[in-house]
């Protein structure tokens, strides 16, 4: 389904695989093969695609998607062009490779030392560079128990974006930490409040005329998709485990956007 802005106009849906650290050339191109010739066969899906692989595999997915309407993205970024950062990726070099889009702060980059100082500065760049920008928060189950759920979010976004961004270029991904793996997911109720709460938050801090597009992430399959077709707030989905199959990544699409 499609939301609708608060300005009327429609959203169309965005469904983001995250391969995180997995997969290998030749899966990545079966992946590619499988994935085009599914999508070629449903050329009526209602929502953009990115698929964001190691950054390994990227040009292998760009050889054989480039002539399709999948979008590809880094899974992060380094907020400089170049220098002495052994390991590191810059957006540039993700631009370079055939990127539209990058996930910025997630929770597994947070854990691994990722402030939201760091996360402003790698976000600044990427858009810089023209980059599409998935900007992830959430919660832990501590931070959840305590009913601290709304503050965290507050602060990640307050601390994070900043005005003077081309606002229209970040997705927000919210993703809680305590969902990522487990196979919890939030109750409908409670995911609704949540997104109600971002969205306006968004619009609240950056005086913007409509509601930012919010995807929800954390444990997401074919058998739980349809669990989210109350809640309207919902303008797609960042996929983890599950996009790793180009069936099942596209049987969640399918069941869910009909």
């Amino acid at each position: 389904m499609a939301s609708v802005s608060n300005s009327g106009v429609s959203i169309k849906p965005i469904v983001i695989a995250n391969w995180k650290m997995h997969s290998s050339r030749r899966e990545s191109r079966n992946f590619a093969n499988n994935f085009y010739s599914l999508v070629s066969e449903n050329k009526k899906l209602a929502c953009d695609i990115v698929i964001c692989p190691p950054v390994t595999l990227i040009s292998e997915l760009r050889d054989v998607l480039y002539e399709s309407a999948i979008s590809l993205g880094g899974q992060d970024n380094h907020y400089e062009v170049s220098g002495p950062y052994t390991g590191d990726i810059s957006a540039t070099m993700l631009v370079d490779v055939g990127c539209s889009y990058v996930i910025i702060g997630h929770s597994e980059n947070r854990r691994e030392g990722d402030t939201n100082q760091l996360i402003k500065k790698k976000i600044n760049f990427a858009l810089n560079q023209k980059l599409n920008i998935i900007f992830c928060i959430g919660e832990t189950l501590a931070e959840k128990i305590k009913h601290k759920t709304f503050l965290i979010l507050r602060n990640q976004i307050k601390n994070t974006i900043q005005k003077k961004y081309d606002l229209n270029k970040i997705i927000i991904a919210y993703e809680p930490i305590w969902s990522i793996g487990t196979g919890k997911i939030p109750k409908a109720p409670e995911l609704k409040k949540t997104f109600k709460f971002i969205k306006n938050e968004f619009k609240k801090n950056f005086k913007t005329k409509t509601l930012p597009v919010v995807l929800y992430g954390g444990s997401v399959n074919g058998s739980n998709i349809v669990l989210f077709s109350s809640i309207s707030e919902i303008d797609g989905f960042l996929i983890g485990g599950a996009s790793k199959s180009s069936k099942k990544f596209i049987d969640i699409i399918k069941n869910y956007y009909k």
